[in-house]
């Protein structure tokens, strides 16, 4: 142990109900504070692409979390105006709750196992859920020309007049996760009822992604209604199994777009992704402008089969148990990384977040020039395992099974371990590391030992069982690039300002500091994996509040959407669209 190891272990001492040590800084005794855990819930509900990079090598940035001025448009002004008068009238607002309740009523579930489109019969309920797009949104239908693209996937084309600029692109998916059986009872109100109390939408999808898609489709149709004809085109691709890798979906999607438009020819790629809430005493946003890797390893354990009564010393069963437990008890290492969207969210708390403890907003700052500051920073933060999760891989066994009788001896044992893979890292690199690590295990069990299809057990010698690792099915993927945020990017400039102004507007205020825009990182994955020869420019952005009274409940009992939420959901599209048309920088 270094001696700067020793200076910095924690103290035994845990704040009231927070769970976190306190640490004994050289920087004015900083604490964790129990804004650490406002913060946890915060960026949950919420880099350069350099592989293998080591602690510190992206640089310094002088300009910390710089802010683009909030943007209003102004050749577009009065379709502006005209729609923030329309977004505030009562009829628009139960228009809305209408489109979105409706879309909600559709059950367009989709599941792990599910067959090819025109084998498996579930596919077909996406059918329902187009007519009624189609019924729902009259002039948008009229005026977009809608390619369908592997019968369920929705390309549409808003044609602007001038052809050299850069189209924007708007993603989305219309598929929901699954409402399990056993739930049904615990949900306020039916899942698939589009219930509305009067302030809340209720329903699978509401949050996960129908506000998105009935969002883009509710501020087009409005714009159409107002007359506005756009300068630059706009290309929506709304995908239909993103819940479960967009393999049908985005990617059929992402290659007629490739096909038609060639690579790198969009201006921007907006998708779902991290919205805004309060964090110490100010307002941010965190758009993702970057996402984790992703990848399932599959464990198979082989051993010979025989009575119970005759036990060898381990079963496939015990030891593929060892296996897992060696895993577990061998987390991969998580870093700050200057310049990683993870570090930069948490420098621009220190710099807007007037309610920091002092000394926490002085060791951030210092981390910037400082490693050893950095390592006091990391020390703190990372005992947050939210903020862990982000900054390094993640590793979670999610699936097992083994045996078929209690009175057989298990034949076969299997896992299937999950990794979101950190910006610093990659697939070869996580496959590498737990091939390693199971290697001394597969030789003190005396097992054949093959990794991604690598045989590395000595030949020709007798061995008990085997052990495989493989990818298990599915997608799996490298952390996706970095979309450019420094140095005056214009996309993430246009996208910051929009998002003040549609924050200003609906609350009818005004100035470029009641919302702070940050570069995120989206820890979980979206279809936007599809789309990364589209465009450098790519950011999984909702324009939703956290923080309401009732949690939005993404994938789980409950989910909700607050209907002033969802109309100002719709005045961010609006904004967005009016100010990507009169651009000349992007």
């Amino acid at each position: 142990m270094s001696d700067l190891d020793k200076k910095v272990q924690p103290a035994t001492e845990l704040l009231p109900g927070a769970g976190y040590p306190k640490q004994k800084s050289k920087y004015k005794s900083v604490a964790i504070k129990a804004g650490l855990v406002a913060f946890a819930f915060f960026i949950s509900a919420a880099t350069f692409s350099a592989r293998g990079a080591s602690r510190g090598s992206y640089g310094v940035n002088t300009d910390v979390c710089s802010q683009a001025a909030e943007l209003i448009p102004e050749k577009n002004g009065v379709i502006w105006e005209s729609s923030n008068v329309r977004y505030d009238t009562l009829p628009f607002k139960k228009r809305a709750v209408k489109w979105l309740g409706g879309a909600i009523r559709i059950p367009t579930e989709t599941y792990d196992e599910m067959q090819p489109v025109g084998i498996d019969p579930r596919w077909e309920i996406f059918h329902v859920f187009q007519d009624y797009l189609l019924e729902a949104f009259p002039k948008f239908h009229k005026a977009l020309k809608l390619t369908k693209v592997n019968t369920y996937g929705l390309l549409y084309e808003w044609k602007g007049s001038d052809a050299s600029l850069k189209p924007l692109l708007l993603a989305a998916h219309q598929g929901v996760v699954p409402v399990e059986n056993a739930t049904l009872g615990q949900w306020q109100h039916e899942p698939f009822s589009g219930h509305f109390d009067g302030e809340y939408i209720w329903g699978r999808g509401s949050s996960d992604d129908k506000h998105g898609l009935i969002g883009i489709m509710s501020a087009i149709e409005s714009l159409l209604e107002l007359g506005f004809k756009p300068t630059r085109s706009v290309m929506l691709a709304f995908g239909f199994d993103e819940e479960i890798g967009g393999l049908d979906g985005a990617r059929s999607l992402a290659a007629v777009l490739l096909e038609r438009f060639g690579p790198k020819s969009f201006a921007m790629l907006v998708d779902e992704g991290i919205g805004y809430g309060t964090q110490y005493g100010q307002v941010f946003a965190l758009p993702g402008v970057t996402e984790k890797g992703f990848l399932n390893i599959q464990i198979d354990l082989a051993s010979p089969g025989g009575h119970s009564s005759v036990p060898p010393p381990h079963t496939s069963i015990g030891m593929l148990a060892k296996l897992l437990v060696e895993i577990e008890e061998n987390p991969f290492e998580a870093h700050l990384i200057r310049g990683s969207p993870t570090y930069k969210t948490v420098q621009c708390l220190a710099e807007h977040g007037s309610e920091m403890p002092l000394a926490w907003r002085e060791v951030i700052r210092l981390s910037q020039y400082s490693d050893e500051a950095l390592r006091e920073a990391e020390m703190l933060l990372l005992q947050n395992p939210i903020i862990k999760s982000l900054a390094g891989t993640t590793q979670a066994i999610n699936l097992i099974r083994g045996g078929i009788k209690t009175n057989a001896l298990p034949e076969q044992a299997w896992a299937v371990v999950n990794h979101r893979i950190s910006m610093e890292s990659s697939l070869n690199e996580t496959t590498s590391r737990q091939t390693d690590l199971l290697r001394p295990l597969a030789s003190g069990f005396n097992l054949s030992y093959t990794a991604f299809g690598a045989f590395l057990s000595e030949p020709d010698v007798p061995a008990y069982g085997s052990l495989n690792l493989s990818y298990a099915p599915g997608a799996s993927m490298d952390p996706a690039p970095v979309s450019p945020t420094d140095g005056g990017a214009a996309p993430y400039d246009l996208l910051s300002g929009t998002i003040k102004a549609a924050y200003n507007s609906h609350r009818d205020i005004e100035g470029d500091d009641n919302i702070v825009v940050s570069p995120g990182i989206m820890p979980a994955n979206t279809d936007t994996r599809h789309y990364w020869n589209l465009t450098d420019h790519i950011f999984r952005y909702r324009h939703v509040r956290l923080g309401g009274r009732l949690p939005n409940n993404p994938h789980t009992v409950n989910e909700v959407m607050e209907a002033d939420n969802f109309i100002e959901i719709i005045r961010f599209f609006t904004a967005l669209v009016l100010n990507a048309d009169e651009s000349e920088l992007i």
